[in-house]
């Protein structure tokens, strides 16, 4: 589609009409924009379980009996449900009100005028401005370009930004980072890219916790007995309270009833399971105060079983900014020279300081030493992405003259000089190692556009590279202490997320890493799986391939976790077992994500994987006694029933009082307080046996399949630190493989 093919009003915009006309035919940009989960998908989670229709149910027929004060339990299952919808729904309001304060509003032409709309009123064929700074609110044809430049990371992973000219195609969920344009919107609400990516990740899916699930298998096979359990038990009561004539004329039948729910309450580890939610919502409010938001409270003991970790390279590993390396002089033939002249250092303040500057001229700004001031620029010549270079003409000091700012192959193109030759040599050099490169030249006279830059003097060469957090080098370290296989997958270059991956030593000191390009990747699971292994680096990967990524690492047995902050990290985030979105990220990720890092702080990752260790150990340690009655139970229900064939005899317990018992003996003594919960390192004294999760089948609590708790950090301090005393599978059975690695 080119500009041509939009209405006749493309210079003034839609007329109020045309607006109406497209809005009465559903043309809006509505979209599910959510920032978060509903409060009806947070409700669904915590009240539709198995363990609350069965507490449910025994809840209902005490009542029915008039005997109120043995539906004690019944707070058990309130209190349960409450936990979770109040945590996770507090969690949400945090979202909700970070995207209020981030409302968008498009100026668009409308009759002749430029006016200011929310970004959900804007309608097909809409003639909309973009600036330096905004959000593209919707798919979009470039009419008129100004310098326009677009970073399209959150949508591609693509780091560097992108040159848009007359009819090339803008995106929703990009942004402005140079430059102007006039642009008619072409594809809105629910047609636009970033929605179509979106609109498969907001699938409703719960968090898995092996914690629940192994409950919930305990309590499938409860289900299983429960219920004949319990109609044998009521038949005992009636017959030791004299038959059912009896029962009947009398009304002691309700005795009956509320025996039978004695007996089958106290088979159910109520218990167990409050104290398990209870735990997840102490640890989630610990991490709110790190500013960490658990959307999902299984999310928190999640983390502490992920053996696998895949980052998206733009945003998290890098903050997404650009910035200069170094400044590289260069002598007269071309070569390093050791020190940047004074001349060069004007130039570039006067480039830094042009107020419709780029994103590299913007980086170059912080690589100026303090005691430099921009000089006096009579005159510029803008950055093209045709020409690729820029220039400026200086009126000041020892930089006075012409200076031209560029691709050091544009800028000497042509020349095949000894001088041209050295420098192009040295940029080539320097860019081996995945930054960008350009080339500061002096001129006499300034180049105009259409005679070209002319024989120029190379002075400097500028390396330009994503500006890594200053976090990720020592958390990667961590979660590689920790034997957790680390994977960047990025839609970047795969040099540059290489380059990257090396600076930030993701395999360990001195280790280079190469990128791998993932337009290569085969497309099965089995094979995609084995070639992982030897790739932890990947390139120019596509939305759909990060979800194939992750598929295939869990197929291979093990626990993911998935960081990232843009749109087409939204997909993957939702697939792993745990998505872990930047605060600073687009709002459809945040909102399918377990976990959100307010403020993007990767290092308080291990403070989260702490406090897992900490549920997980105090879980296992007490879980045995919580079954240990339920077995009790049982065996109790049945005697009681048997009995009836020789000596009927009444259940001997009351509902409340198995309720009081189990509360006061085991339940509340092994609630941690918050000031505990803050202290994530197990003690020293407790015996390692204690404090190491069972394989699956011999501890309480292990269900399903084999996960790995990486090994832990009994050794180091708390805080931001490793933190927990090893939880580790003893995988001496298997010599340390997990299932499916051969």
């Amino acid at each position: 589609m080119t500009a041509a093919d939009g209405p006749t009003h493309a210079a003034i915009g839609l007329s109020d009409a045309e607006v109406a006309e497209r809005v009465a035919a559903g043309k809006v940009n509505v979209t599910d924009d959510a920032s978060s989960r509903s409060v009806w998908e947070i409700l669904r989670a915590n009240t539709f379980t198995l363990f609350n229709a069965m507490l449910g149910v025994a809840f209902v027929l005490v009542l029915a009996t008039g005997r109120w004060q043995d539906g004690l339990f019944g707070f058990v299952l309130v209190l349960n449900t409450a936990i979770g919808v109040v945590t996770e729904y507090r969690a949400k309001r945090t979202l909700d009100n970070l995207a209020i304060l981030d409302a968008p509003t498009a100026r668009v032409h409308r009759a002749g005028g430029l006016r200011e709309v929310p970004v959900a009123e804007i309608v097909l064929d809409d003639v909309i401005e973009l600036g330096t700074g905004d959000q593209v609110p919707v798919d979009g044809v470039v009419l008129t370009s100004r310098g326009l430049e677009a970073n399209e990371s959150p949508l591609t992973g693509e780091s560097r930004s992108v040159r848009k000219g007359t009819d090339d195609e803008v995106l929703s969920g990009s942004s402005i980072v140079a430059g102007s344009a006039t642009v008619r919107a072409n594809r809105v609400g629910a047609d636009s890219y970033a929605q179509k990516i979106t609109a498969a990740a907001r699938r409703y899916s719960l968090a898995s916790s092996e914690l629940q699930g192994a409950i919930r298998s305990i309590l499938r096979v409860v289900s299983w007995i429960i219920v004949p359990m319990a109609l044998l038990l009521g038949l005992s009561q009636v017959r030791a309270l004299g038959g059912w004539a009896e029962v009947t004329s009398t009304g002691t039948w309700r005795e009956a009833v509320v025996q039978a729910v004695a007996g089958v309450v106290g088979m159910i580890p109520d218990g167990l399971v409050l104290l398990v939610s209870i735990n997840f919502a102490l640890a989630a409010v610990v991490l709110a105060r790190q500013n960490v938001l658990v959307q999902e409270l299984p999310a928190v003991e999640i983390l502490a079983r992920v053996d696998a970790l895949c980052l998206d390279k733009t945003g998290t590993i890098t903050d997404g900014a650009v910035a200069c390396d170094e400044v590289v002089a260069l002598a007269s033939d071309g070569r390093r020279a050791p020190e940047v002249p004074h001349a060069a250092w004007l130039a570039i303040a006067g480039i830094a300081s042009d107020p419709e500057a780029n994103a590299t001229a913007g980086a170059l700004s912080g690589a100026v030493p303090a005691h430099v001031r921009a000089p006096r620029v009579t005159e510029r010549v803008p950055f093209s992405s045709e020409r690729k270079w820029s220039a400026l003409a200086i009126d000041d000091g020892d930089a006075a003259g012409a200076w031209v700012l560029g691709a050091p192959e544009f800028v000497l193109a042509e020349r095949d000089d000894d001088v041209a030759s050295g420098a192009l040599e040295t940029a080539a050099s320097l860019a081996t190692t995945g930054s960008r490169v350009v080339l500061l030249a002096r001129t006499d006279t300034l180049p105009q556009v259409d005679t070209g830059v002319g024989r120029v003097a190379p002075v400097a060469l500028a390396v330009l590279a994503e500006h890594v957090r200053d976090d990720a080098a020592q958390t990667l370290a961590f979660f590689r202490d920790q034997d957790v296989e680390l994977h960047v997958v990025s839609g970047d270059n795969p040099e540059t997320v290489g380059a990257i991956a090396t600076k930030v030593e993701l395999l360990g000191p001195g280790e280079g890493v190469a990128g791998t390009d993932a337009r290569s990747l085969p497309e099965g699971v089995e094979e995609l799986a084995g070639l992982l292994e030897d790739a932890p680096v990947l390139g120019r990967v596509t939305p759909e391939q990060k979800v194939s990524i992750v598929e295939a690492l869990q197929h291979a047995g093990h626990t993911v976790a998935m960081t990232g902050d843009g749109v087409n990290d939204a997909l993957a985030i939702k697939t792993a077992d745990l998505g872990i979105a930047m605060g600073n990220g687009a709002r459809a990720t945040k909102a399918v994500s377990r976990l959100v890092l307010l403020d993007g702080r990767f290092s308080v990752l291990p403070g989260v994987l702490a406090q897992g260790r900490r549920v997980i150990a105090n879980m296992e340690r007490v879980a045995n006694f919580f079954l240990v009655k339920t077995a009790y139970s049982t065996v109790l229900a049945l005697v009681t029933i048997l009995a009836a064939f020789a000596l009927p005899i009444g259940y001997p317990f009351l509902p409340r009082q198995l309720t009081l018992v189990s509360a006061l003996t085991i339940g509340i003594p092994r609630v941690p307080p918050v000031a505990a919960a803050e202290q994530p390192a197990l003690r020293a004294g407790v015996p390692a046996a204690r404090a190491r999760l069972r394989d699956p089948g011999r501890g309480a609590l292990r269900g399903g399949s084999a996960h790995r708790v990486p090994r832990g950090a009994g050794e180091r301090g708390g805080g931001d630190g490793p933190h927990a005393r090893d939880v580790r599978h003893d995988r001496a059975r298997d010599g340390g493989r997990r299932p499916g690695h051969g």
